[in-house]
């Protein structure tokens, strides 16, 4: 899937070194989001969407582009021709529009401490990240969205391949100790995440009885 048409919005500074870029996203007429996080005073881009460069600027150095699955390319391979970065993605994965400089698997480390949380359910190579600083921080990709207003929700069945797996995916991260929530359709929940996470699951559960 080529990259978004426009420039996305530095919406802020979440966390200390964690920044978060939004926009309307002409592929999918949705919200897409995307993340940069500050290591060491580089920057690791977090399926990265096309950004002004005053932003990028900000942000960076860049020392690297972290891709949670096939699906989230956006603007990798143009940001690795011209940052000249390595760009990390997940083993397994298919589909890709050009091929990764390095493979990851589950529970692999990534740049900027980025702790690779294998979450099937949108595809088989389909990854959350985790970042165990500021309280933790997931980078949760496509499993849930938080666009509209109306709190986190499950991506539509049609776009998953395992809606089952997407789920107990959901579940598996609540084992994790974070505060908040980045997904890459929607918002990021910075207070609660994990107590948003269980009213998602039990409105799923009380949709599908």
């Amino acid at each position: 899937m080529p990259e978004p048409t426009g420039t996305a919005k530095l919406a802020g500074e979440i966390l200390p070194g964690v920044y978060h870029f939004t926009m309307h996203d002409d592929r999918i007429d949705s919200q897409s989001d995307s993340y940069a996080i500050i290591e060491k005073g580089k920057a690791i881009l977090i399926d990265p969407l096309p950004m002004a460069k005053k932003d990028l600027k900000k942000v960076g150095p860049v020392a690297a582009i972290c891709l949670t699955g096939s699906c989230h390319e956006r603007s990798a391979w143009r940001y690795r021709r011209e940052l000249k970065v390595l760009v990390y993605a997940p083993q397994g994965g298919v589909d890709f529009e050009e091929t990764p400089d390095r493979w990851f698997k589950a529970n692999d480390r990534l740049p900027g401490n980025l702790l690779a949380v294998h979450t099937p359910g949108p595809t088989e190579a389909h990854y959350s990240f985790f970042l165990e600083r500021n309280g933790g921080v997931v980078f949760c990709a496509d499993l849930l969205t938080n666009a509209g207003g109306e709190g986190l929700a499950f991506v539509a069945g049609e776009y998953q391949d395992e809606p089952a797996r997407t789920r107990a995916s959901v579940r598996r991260l609540l084992e994790l100790q974070f505060e908040v929530l980045c997904p890459n359709h929607g918002d990021p929940v910075v207070v609660g995440a994990k107590k948003a996470i269980a009213q998602a699951l039990k409105k799923d559960a009380a949709t599908s009885a």
